[in-house]
């Protein structure tokens, strides 16, 4: 049996114990990351890591193969208390516009404003509630979320290297 690597391997939906069985987009970006193969990889965003290893898994296996670049450009995304809070912020807000297009009643916004303020800080929380409001799985919202993505590794990258805000926009007003 050939040698599974970071090159071979195909992404796969949920959690593997080894290469040889698939990897997530997360257990891949371990393995880049030359860290024991994990799907909570040390050297990635803990936001980044629990928004992607969601998305993940809710794609169909044509588009999670998209999540490739994603793997690589995740590894050294780990950053301090303050980025890694606007992170978790970013996807508060931007699940908050998703729920807020489909015009749910005001009921809703009122307990969505009471669950972001239970989030804070919390990473795996704020990834799930981000994954819900998707609307939909197609091209745009895909294009949309992955534009998302970029934002999350860009707070970062404008932290420690003064880089640019990723181009894209993660809008999906007009997808609804």
């Amino acid at each position: 049996m050939p040698h599974v690597s970071h090159q071979t391997v195909r992404l796969g939906k949920g959690k593997h114990h080894s290469p040889d069985q698939g990897a997530c987009v997360m257990e891949l970006a371990s393995m880049l990351a030359g860290e024991p193969f994990s799907d909570h990889p040390r050297s990635v965003s803990r936001p980044i890591a629990a928004f992607l290893r969601r998305y993940n898994d809710i794609l169909d296996d044509r588009r999670r193969q998209d999540l490739y670049p994603y793997a690589a450009t995740a590894v050294r995304t780990e950053a301090g208390s303050d980025v890694e809070d606007q992170r978790v912020q970013r996807l508060l807000s931007w699940a908050d516009d998703l729920w807020l297009h489909r015009r749910w009643p005001i009921r809703s916004g009122v307990l969505s404003a009471r669950r972001r303020r239970q989030r804070v800080g919390h990473p795996e929380a704020a990834a799930s509630y981000a994954i819900r409001a998707i609307p939909k799985l197609c091209e745009e919202t895909h294009a949309a979320t992955l534009a998302l993505v970029d934002e999350l590794i860009a707070i970062g990258a404008q932290e420690s290297a003064d880089a640019q805000p990723a181009a894209g926009s993660a809008e999906l007003a007009p997808l609804l």
